[in-house]
This record gives C-alpha cells, sequence and structure tokens, in this order.
C-alpha cells in the first residue's frame, strides 16, 4: 500500500514542479520578448528623429520662414513619439495622420514632390482598429530618403491602407532614382532589418512582407492580421 501512496505523491510534485518551472520558462520568454521590441522601437525612433532635426536644420539655413512651420510640426511629433509611440497599441487613424504630417514635413521642405495617402475601408473600422506604433515609419521614411531626384523631376510617394478579412494591407509606392545614392547606407539598412525583426516577434509567421525594387519605383506590400 505504500509504495502507490509514494508514487502518487511523488508524480503530484513532479507535476507541480513541472507546472512551476514551466510557468516560470513562460514567463522568462515574454519578458525577453518585450525587452527586444522595447529595444527595436527605441533604435527606430531616434534615428527618425535624428532625420527630422537634420531637416530643420537644413531649413534654417535656406528658409527660415518654412523652418518655423517645420519646428511647430514636429513639436506635433514629439508629441506622438511621447505619449502615443510608448504604448503596446495605437489607433490605426493616429498612425496615418503621424504619416500624413510627416509627408506633409517633406513637401514643405522639397520642391517637385507630392504624396498621396488612400484607405479603402469604412471610417468605423479605420477609427476602431489598433496596431503597434510606428509600425510603417521605417518605410515611409525608407521611402522619402529613396524618392529623392537632384536632378529636379517630379518624386512622388503612394501609401495604400485596406482592411479585409481581419486583414490590414498597406502598401507603400515611392518613385526613385537610379542616379541617386542615399549617403547613410548603413542606418537605412539597420531601420529595415530592425522592422523585420519586430514584425516576426509581433506576429511571427502570420504576416506577409514583400519588398520589390524596380528602375523607377520601390514598392513595399504588408499584411499583418489585426
Amino acid at each position: 500500500m505504500c509504495i502507490p501512496i509514494i508514487l502518487t505523491t511523488t508524480t503530484v510534485k513532479l507535476l507541480q514542479k513541472w507546472i512551476n518551472d514551466n510557468k516560470k520558462i513562460n514567463e522568462l520568454s515574454n519578458l525577453t520578448l518585450n525587452m527586444e521590441l522595447n529595444e527595436l522601437r527605441n533604435q527606430i525612433n531616434p534615428h527618425f528623429l535624428f532625420n527630422m532635426l537634420n531637416n530643420v536644420k537644413a531649413l534654417i539655413r535656406t528658409d527660415p520662414e518654412k523652418a518655423s512651420v517645420v519646428i511647430v510640426k514636429f513639436s506635433e511629433f514629439l508629441r506622438y513619439q511621447l505619449y502615443e509611440s510608448g504604448e503596446e497599441k495605437t489607433l490605426l487613424t493616429s498612425e496615418i495622420d503621424f504619416l500624413s504630417n510627416f509627408l506633409n514635413l517633406e513637401k514643405i521642405r522639397r520642391e517637385n514632390f507630392s504624396f498621396e495617402i488612400h484607405t479603402e475601408a469604412d471610417r468605423r473600422t479605420i477609427n476602431t482598429c489598433f496596431i503597434p506604433p510606428n509600425l510603417f515609419t521605417t518605410f515611409v521614411e525608407n521611402a522619402v530618403k529613396h524618392s529623392i531626384d537632384i536632378s529636379g523631376k517630379e518624386s512622388y510617394i503612394t501609401i495604400e491602407i485596406g482592411i479585409e478579412n481581419k486583414e490590414l494591407h498597406f502598401k507603400c509606392v515611392n518613385s526613385r532614382n537610379l542616379d541617386y545614392s542615399v549617403l547613410d547606407k548603413k542606418s537605412s539598412g539597420l531601420g529595415l532589418a530592425n522592422i523585420k525583426r519586430r514584425l516576426e516577434l509581433l506576429y511571427h509567421t502570420t504576416f506577409e512582407l514583400r519588398i520589390d525594387s524596380g528602375d523607377e519605383e520601390y514598392t513595399v506590400n504588408l499584411k499583418i492580421p489585426i
């Protein structure tokens, strides 16, 4: 009679230990995941803000009046970064407004530049959809850099955002000039590597990212579950 009791007690204790150990492993895994996500997000934001400051610096020298407008818009960027980008989720409308402000800033800074943002979903869906903050920033920032045309030709960026079958579709197309090369190639590559890693951590294998680099256009297609 003692042997079954001992075996049962031992089994129960081993099971309890296994459950507790498994719980600790999961907690540690989640903690590591959150730390890595925060680290990647912190790498993206300062890089983005650094480029913004360079834009302001250039405008102060060439057009002080425009620079004052840019500084006002820059304060809106800082507000978003401080109060919304630190959250786990943000409204899709806030992210769209943020991108619109950024591209408007670029339009002030650059001549012969135009952009469009199209939303292919009803307003109620757009207003109630939450996504991780700064999810599209790197792609749009990259589009801005690669759309620069030093010859003075028209350059453009077109963004399409749609929601269908519980998936968010993001598409960003920018004109490009093969004769122009981005000076800071290392930082440019770092931004894309970071966002790819962030997507892997957030969505594992449930997202789809495709980047097409043509002679005249650069296209990013992203699908994520919502």
